[in-house]
């Protein structure tokens, strides 16, 4: 069974940057597509960013091209770079798992991190 464990969050300034990293163990996750979803207080769940096996990327339109993420050769770690933030990226970021993803909704992803908590607040 795969566990995933994030990293790298945290309260940074609106404009700031921050890397959250995923970790995978237990089985092999490379087959996986790997996201980040986030979830505000009192807002569902938002899918941010994707990536697929063979490097295929996917990115929410809140986040387009202020968002990078990028998984090594393994495809057992990623990172979900985060550039140019806003309040309105505060939430708690979780990495998981999609054994595929074709509509890109949350509903898609069976494996989860326990969530990392972002803040953008100056």
């Amino acid at each position: 069974q795969v566990q995933l464990v994030e990293s790298g969050g945290g309260l940074v300034q609106p404009g700031g940057s921050l890397r959250l990293s995923c970790a995978a163990s237990g089985s092999p996750f490379g087959a996986y597509v790997m996201g980040w979803i986030r979830q505000a207080p009192g807002k569902q769940r938002e899918l941010v960013a994707a990536i697929k096996s063979d490097g295929t990327t996917y990115y929410g339109d809140s986040v387009q091209g202020r968002f990078s993420i990028s998984r090594d050769s393994a495809g057992n770690t990623g990172n979900l770079q985060m550039n140019d933030l806003k309040p309105e990226d505060t939430a708690v970021y979780y990495c998981a798992g999609a054994p595929w993803l074709i509509f890109r909704t949350v509903t898609e992803f069976s494996v989860w991190g326990q969530g990392t908590q972002v803040t953008v607040s100056s």
